[in-house]
């Protein structure tokens, strides 16, 4: 039976709030003050803004857009967008423990358009680049109902001879076998019979043109190579380091933060840069947290004024000394700073690239402890940044209950492949150690094996101590590597070797799985002959079949 009722689309009572198709019932509801709609910061959160970040104990309100960082205080007419005052009509307000966000100022950055119905009391948000179908009614009987049957109640009638016409302009959202989902131009959702409209036009909700992104920095020639420079303590003889055919990108570790209130300990050289700069190196600085102090990393990260003194601080350093990137390796986090820590980047990240810089993050595999491995939201942070390093080494750490290679071949693959499920393999540099583990098993006066590990060496300093302790090489396919142990004062002593073959096959991995590149650690531990093998994998192969081709010959584990 026919449904001729008729019942009002909105709740009367109330200022009502639609987003495109969606009449949204929240506790907390907009307001018009002075002219200016405002909505409720958990609104914008749920149906705008994922990441917009409220600071409750000082009271500021930061968005973040790809290059845009806004920051708002409340009952403060001066807006900070990317360093730069803007004037508020309206501040950010706080009302009875609820924040109050005027959005109009902020529609142009999330790329929405707002508008005002006051004979129905609704505010309409819609997002722009979007293509809009519009309909109009051709029939008497043309009415919106409730739902999809004649049988829900009408929420509006049209009068084709007296109703304006851009009154009667209906935007279809979906399309079902006999009806469509329509809003009309005072803001009515509803359903309307296919038969009593017409299909008009298609609209393009567009912004203007905008300037292309040609996407982050790429090397004119093959894959992407870094390598990270550790550096604590004066600068390196420069004289002494050989031009390192095929690397790409340096990163010195420069930048430390010294307290929580984002105070960088600066360790930067100009020297240093002019140097790789005239080596046709790329520089980007690292900038570190304190691994060793987790309760001042919690506190920076929970601070936007803290946050926003150290970001302050890098880009100054950043243009001081013509950096051309920053590389951020923050480790050693408490899990639940994890959405903290992808707001820093959020924040840092548009800052730096409005300066030209190219923005990374390392990150540790995926499957791990909560404050080095679990602290990281590692999709969320491939979406900002520009590349991410994973940093697949100390498979067997330090402390290891356990002897076994720093980066088994197998290990590597698997935890790239995990990777890949949350960052775009364009933006993924593989991490790659050159350094190895020594380890020591001891059995103790009860029987038990005691396993430490007491020495980290260079690629030369491992090869030099198995010569020196006349040990066998084997090889070993199912690390990738050449693995020797040997027995010296009632201990059993056992090494896996980082040397060109095992690099060899862990950078073969980016050609298997079309990655951006590597990024290994660290300079002073390497030989010339891994710096060929580099050059030779990332700059001159050029598919994985061209790799497996030319390296038939070596027998190792595969996780396929």
């Amino acid at each position: 039976m026919e449904n001729n009722t008729f019942v009002p689309a909105f709740d009367e009572n109330k200022l009502n709030l639609i987003i495109e198709d969606e009449i949204i019932n929240t506790s907390e509801e907009p307001k018009i003050m002075d002219g200016e709609i405002l909505l409720p910061l958990s609104v914008i959160k749920e149906y705008i803004d994922p990441y917009i970040y409220w600071d409750n104990n000082l009271k500021k309100v930061t968005i973040t857009t790809k290059d845009r960082v806004i920051r708002m205080k409340t009952g403060n007419l001066n807006a900070i967008v990317n360093n730069e005052e803007m004037l508020l009509n309206i501040p950010v307000i706080e009302e009875n423990g609820v924040i109050y966000i005027p959005i109009e100022f902020l529609a142009e950055f999330y790329k929405i358009e707002l508008q005002y119905i006051e004979d129905n009391n609704v505010i309409i948000i819609d997002h722009i680049n979007t293509i809009i179908q519009i309909a109009e009614p051709i029939d008497a009987n043309a009415v919106v109902r409730k739902g999809r049957s004649r049988k829900y109640p009408i929420i509006r009638k049209f009068d084709l001879e007296k109703d304006k016409p851009e009154d009667l302009k209906l935007r279809v959202f979906e399309e079902y076998k006999d009806w469509y989902k329509i809003r009309t131009a005072a803001g009515e959702i509803g359903f309307i019979e296919k038969k009593y409209v017409v299909l008009r036009k298609i609209l393009v909700n567009s912004l203007p043109e905008l300037e292309k992104d040609d996407g982050p920095w790429k090397p004119e020639n093959g894959k992407i190579n870094l390598v990270w420079d550790m550096m604590y303590s004066g600068r390196p003889d420069l004289s002494s380091i050989g031009k390192i055919e095929g690397l790409d990108v340096i990163s010195p570790t420069w930048f430390q933060l010294a307290n929580a209130e984002g105070k960088l300990i600066n360790r930067a050289d100009p020297v240093y840069v002019e140097w790789a700069h005239r080596n046709g190196y790329k520089v980007w600085a690292l900038f570190s947290n304190d691994f060793n102090d987790i309760e001042m990393t919690e506190k920076f990260l929970n601070n936007t004024d803290y946050r926003e003194n150290a970001i302050r601080e890098i880009l100054a350093y950043a243009a001081l000394y013509k950096l051309d990137g920053i590389n951020i390796d923050f480790e050693n986090i408490y899990k639940k700073d994890k959405d903290a820590l992808t707001q820093f980047v959020r924040e840092i990240t548009p800052l730096l690239k409005e300066q030209g810089l190219v923005v990374s993050i390392d990150v540790s595999v995926p499957d791990g402890s909560d404050t080095w491995s679990l602290c990281y939201d590692r999709k969320a942070l491939g979406e900002v940044v520009d590349y991410v390093a994973l940093m697949t080494y100390d498979q067997h750490w330090a402390t290891s209950p356990k002897a076994g290679s720093v980066a088994e071949i197998t290990w590597v693959e698997e935890n790239v492949k995990k990777l890949l499920k949350e960052v775009p393999r364009e933006k993924l540099l593989l991490g790659i150690p050159f350094y190895t583990r020594l380890w020591k098993e001891e059995v103790d006066e009860k029987g038990v094996v005691k396993v430490s590990s007491p020495k980290v060496f260079s690629m030369d300093a491992a090869k030099k101590y198995v010569q020196e302790n006349n040990a066998e090489l084997v090889w070993d396919e199912k690390s990738g590597q050449y693995y020797a142990e040997f027995s010296k004062d009632n201990c059993v002593y056992k090494i896996w070797l980082e040397d060109p073959v095992s690099v060899n096959l862990k950078s073969s991995l980016v050609h298997k799985y079309k990655l951006a590149g590597v990024a290994s650690w660290q300079r002073g531990f390497v030989t010339s002959e891994v710096w060929n093998v580099l050059n030779k994998n990332l700059k001159v192969t050029g598919s994985f079949q061209e790799w497996k081709a030319e390296n038939s010959h070596i027998q190792y584990a595969s996780s396929d």
